[in-house]
């Protein structure tokens, strides 16, 4: 499969591109959701111009626990259809991206012999559902296989665990890796563009006002015309739909999930380990390297933006449940390395907590026929992504073509050249992300090519100085731009951190954050 390169530098031949013709569809957001509708509609010969007022991933789809993972839990809310479609689609994932979906055992530690069979029918289940093969099924761990295999679990109380198969992701890479599949199916797509408005003809929605919101790029304007308008922006759908219509009243519940990052040393586990928390949810611990991650929180929140916050209270609720689990000394604030938070866009349901919402995603149809798209896992993104090219092609006047994404891999699983394996270290990195991965700044590079603002134990700190460097001379940054790259990522840093920790002495190590960091004005044009 050829090298197809993501270089998004010519801002006004971009910008150009997008006003060259009428496309079939031009799809709003360019996350996971996004990105897999754009690559499918490509695929099936569709003109396709796909824009994202950020960097792809940007959003909820750089925030998710990371997992390519069936849906166990969703038995329990009698989802049987969503388990089925997610347990199917996690298979296609791992065959279209073997390089995104590294197998892990997930462990269920029990505390008694009907914890574990209980825990084996809803598996028998869920493995039924999923056409599980023999080989991946689940398995029974006795006490004493579970102490000499994760000996930092407390065995107290316990009479062993059930050990399944799942799948860890890179949910930012898989959304670029989508991206960059529907460039080499012949899609448009231009990042830091967002959707300023709707354009109308005889009530109908005709195209896109795309404004460029590259920092220190100049005011730019395009006209992006097209047959068939999808809005999937994620936590922003609510705030594009008022773009359609300015009295749409709001569909979204948004929920707030969190995670943490610390030392593998300070919870030395070697799978994925779940635990329940005092609310009885199933939270998690993944270990990555010289890491482990714990998550995840599920509470309601109040608007969309991009850096929600990371609280005190959502890491006493997680390191509770860890200090529950694990027989090591209890984790504090003093411990974490890093944090992300993020927010999923669920379809409001009255009366349901957070938890119990379900991850369904629905379809709608606009007063001016804008296609909008919400919900759903990102297990599932691509079957989300067929529906909805599917709708489009009808609302193109023409029987839906076959889907062909479950069969075609994604870019990247046959190149040498992943960005993990670049020569030179974060220089050679940042540069490569640059020039064949669409970065346009070093917040991209930091958090959604790399990770390293999650992964490094210093969350990247000490990388963020030479792939600024390496980036410089590439993005044509003065010594002032580059300073400020730097100083907006540790800002961000110091943002998530900001609840765990101490007053720094004598008012030195202190970062001011940027005034409206984190927000970037919020507005329906944002998205």
């Amino acid at each position: 499969m050829k090298n197809h390169a993501l270089d998004l530098r010519d801002r006004a031949g971009l910008f150009a591109g997008l006003e060259s013709r009428v496309f079939d569809v031009a799809v709003i957001g360019g996350g996971i959701t996004g990105a897999g509708v754009a690559r499918d509609a490509a695929m099936r010969g569709l003109s396709v111009a796909l824009i994202e007022s950020r960097d792809f991933a940007s959003g909820t789809s750089s925030r998710s626990s990371k997992m390519i993972h069936g849906g166990l839990r969703y038995l329990a809310q009698g989802d049987l259809a969503l388990v089925r479609e997610a347990a199917s689609e996690r298979k296609i994932v791992q065959a279209i991206a073997p390089h995104l979906a590294r197998e892990t055992p997930f462990v269920i530690p029990a505390r008694n012999a009907g914890a574990i069979a209980k825990l084996r029918a809803g598996l028998w289940t869920f493995e039924k559902l999923g056409g599980v093969p023999r080989s991946r099924k689940h398995e029974v761990w006795s006490l004493a296989d579970l102490t000499s295999r994760e000996p930092a679990i407390s065995a107290t109380g316990l009479v062993g665990a059930v050990v399944y198969p799942e799948y860890l992701t890179d949910d930012a890479r898989l959304t670029l890796a989508n991206v960059r599949s529907a460039l080499a199916a012949g899609a448009m797509v231009v990042s830091y563009a967002s959707a300023a408005a709707i354009l109308m003809e005889n009530g109908r929605a005709g195209g896109v006002e795309v404004a460029e919101t590259l920092p220190g790029a100049p005011e730019r304007h395009a006209r992006l015309l097209a047959r068939i308008i999808v809005n999937a922006a994620g936590p922003w759908v609510d705030a594009v739909r008022t773009l359609e219509s300015a009295d749409a009243t709001a569909r979204l519940s948004l929920t707030r999930g969190v995670h943490l990052v610390v030392p593998r040393d300070r919870l030395p586990v070697s799978r994925t380990v779940i635990m329940t928390a005092s609310d009885r949810r199933s939270v998690f611990t993944v270990p990555r390297g010289a890491i482990t991650y714990l998550g995840t929180t599920d509470t309601f929140h109040p608007v969309a933006e991009t850096w929600p916050p990371v609280t005190a209270e959502d890491a006493d609720y997680l390191f509770a449940a860890a200090a529950g689990t694990f027989s090591s000394p209890p984790l504090a604030h003093a411990d974490i390395v890093s944090a992300w938070s993020g927010v999923r866009p669920l379809v409001g349901e009255a009366g349901k907590s957070a938890s119990d919402i379900s991850r369904r995603d629905e379809l709608w149809t606009g007063p001016a026929g804008v296609l909008s798209i919400a919900g759903g896992k990102l297990t599932a993104y691509r079957r989300m992504a067929e529906r909805v090219v599917d709708e489009v092609e009808t609302a193109l006047g023409h029987k839906p073509r076959p889907c062909r994404t479950a069969d075609e891999p994604l870019l990247g699983g046959d190149e040498a050249s992943d960005i993990a394996n670049v020569p030179g270290g974060p220089a050679g990195q940042a540069a490569y992300a640059v020039t064949h991965e669409g970065a346009l700044t070093l917040e991209d590079y930091w958090v959604r090519r790399s990770a390293r603002a999650w992964f490094d134990l210093d969350a990247g700190m000490s990388k963020l100085e030479p792939a600024a460097q390496a980036m410089a001379p590439l993005l044509g940054w003065s010594d002032a731009r580059k300073a400020s790259e730097i100083a907006a990522c540790r800002a961000i840093h110091a943002r998530d951190m900001s609840a765990f920790s101490l007053p720094p002495l004598h008012g030195e190590g202190q970062t001011a954050k940027p005034s409206g960091w984190g927000s970037v004005d919020e507005t329906p044009q944002s998205r």
